[in-house]
């Protein structure tokens, strides 16, 4: 599917400006405490920041290629129709998480943090804006989700 791929795209570029800022961020941590003798009072936190980030956007970007991780000892030991039955459980099980659990908790997380004005300790972002990755990341589950379960019912 057209949207698939692209929006697969967008995710690879995504995860790749973020790890970059990651390796330019550590680098910058390492070079301001040991050359300059002073360190960044900022980096530690950022870098805690996009490994959440690269994380939770990279666990949609896997299920959505479907390379996450999977027990697959006991599923594959059943016949082709059983394993299709299985597969469709599992998509099910996953989207209900990310519909339950990222998409509708994670929002109510991001809502509360924004209500109460929590703020980050060095970077004074707000922390809202750093859980949203949880519920955007479960809309893009949900989308590989559905998609999958149409794949499958084919």
């Amino acid at each position: 599917m057209k949207l698939r791929s692209q929006i697969d795209s967008i995710l690879e570029k995504i995860l790749i400006a973020i790890m970059s800022l990651m390796v330019i961020n550590v680098l910058w941590q390492v070079f301001s405490r040991y050359i300059l003798s002073n360190p960044s009072s900022f980096t530690d936190e950022l870098a805690r920041y996009l490994m959440i980030w690269v994380g939770v956007i990279g666990a949609a970007y896997v299920a959505g290629k479907g390379n996450h991780v999977a027990i697959t000892y006991f599923s594959e030991k059943f016949s082709p129709k059983n394993y299709k039955k299985v597969k469709i459980f599992i998509h099910v099980t996953i989207l209900a998480f990310a519909i339950f659990g990222m998409l509708i908790g994670g929002s109510r997380l991001v809502y509360i943090t924004l209500v109460l004005g929590q703020l980050s300790p060095a970077l004074k972002i707000p922390l809202g804006v750093v859980y949203s990755v949880i519920p955007i990341s479960g809309i893009l589950i949900i989308f590989y989700k559905i998609l999958d379960l149409k794949k499958q019912k084919q």
